[in-house]
């Protein structure tokens, strides 16, 4: 089984309200997943964002959908309740209640005709009303694509620097994610002769109370358990515990696997993390454009 479209939703969604009671998205989801027999694994699905329960977005698109069409009804406090038209509807139709049908009564046809008037050019995207997945999807979709793409020119750049660029990169990286220190204070071992494998070192805390020594190369192919290994000795050379190896490239499972069996806690930091950190800490990357998307503060329509 996997998480049904939100077209699919449009019946169910119609039939939780078919009491006449207010209902609220969150209380009706968990209601309909068992209904509809979803696994656990399919409850947990999230979008692309990772922000939002894929199908409980999908009952919320269903719902508003519903609303367009007249057959649901938004009340108090982000509620909604079946219309008289709902009712009829579901008299009528029963579990035959999809887009074609939405697309038959008129209070949908109106709001189609003032997306469509208002909509700019697409790009080839479809409208809300046609796309097989939510307009929340779909914009997930769009910025996980662009930003896999950023990712892709970093990682394209990160294997142009220099190698001590590189290293001064990463240093710069893990004081941005919150450990204590300056940059200056970081490198103070990068390329130092006889450094035993270490690039630079990083306080855990800002009071240095204890420290994490850092690798970064950029090592063609997979990186494998030998390389591990090396730098699980140069901590040892240093009698230190932690450490952070890191490559533009990848590990292998065994050099994986060695890491986590090791008393010592050595990360292994490949290309896809790098660039994936460097996105989220604003390193290497600048804001092209921003989006706020907007919903009612229902908070502010709360009279006393």
């Amino acid at each position: 089984m996997t998480v049904p479209r939100f077209e699919a939703l449009l019946a169910p969604v119609l039939q939780a309200a078919s009491d006449g009671m207010p209902h609220k998205v969150h209380e009706v989801a968990p209601i309909l997943a068992a209904r509809l027999r979803l696994t656990d694994t399919d409850r947990r699905q999230v979008v692309a964002s990772g922000r939002r329960n894929m199908f409980e977005n999908r009952v919320y698109w269903a719902k508003m959908f519903l609303v367009q069409a007249g057959l649901i009804e938004g009340v108090e406090r982000g509620s909604f309740r079946i219309t008289a038209e709902g009712s009829q509807a579901l008299a009528e139709r029963g579990d035959a209640i999809d887009r074609v049908y939405l697309r038959s009564l008129p209070k949908f046809q109106a709001w189609r005709a003032r997306v469509e008037t208002k909509r700019p050019d697409s790009g080839g995207i479809p409208s809300p009303e046609d796309a097989a997945t939510t307009p929340q999807e779909q914009l997930d979709n769009i910025v996980s694509t662009l930003t896999q793409q950023v990712k892709d020119d970093l990682l394209k750049r990160l294997k142009e620097v220099s190698p001590s660029y590189f290293e001064r990169l990463v240093l710069t990286l893990l004081i941005k994610m919150g450990y204590g220190g300056s940059l200056p204070d970081a490198a103070q071992a990068v390329g130092g002769a006889g450094d035993g494998g270490i690039d630079g070192l990083i306080n855990e805390d800002r009071l240095g109370l204890d420290v994490v020594y850092v690798q970064a190369k950029r090592w063609d192919g997979v990186v494998g358990r030998p390389t591990v290994q090396a730098f699980a000795g140069s901590l040892d050379g240093r009698r230190a515990r932690r450490g952070v190896l890191i490559t533009t490239s990848s590990f292998s499972r065994d050099a994986d696997q060695y890491a986590r069996s090791i008393e010592k806690r050595i990360v292994l930091m490949d290309g896809e993390m790098l660039t994936t950190l460097m996105v989220e800490y604003n390193v290497g990357v600048v804001v092209d454009q921003s989006v706020h998307i907007k919903k009612v503060d229902l908070d502010f329509f709360e009279e006393d």
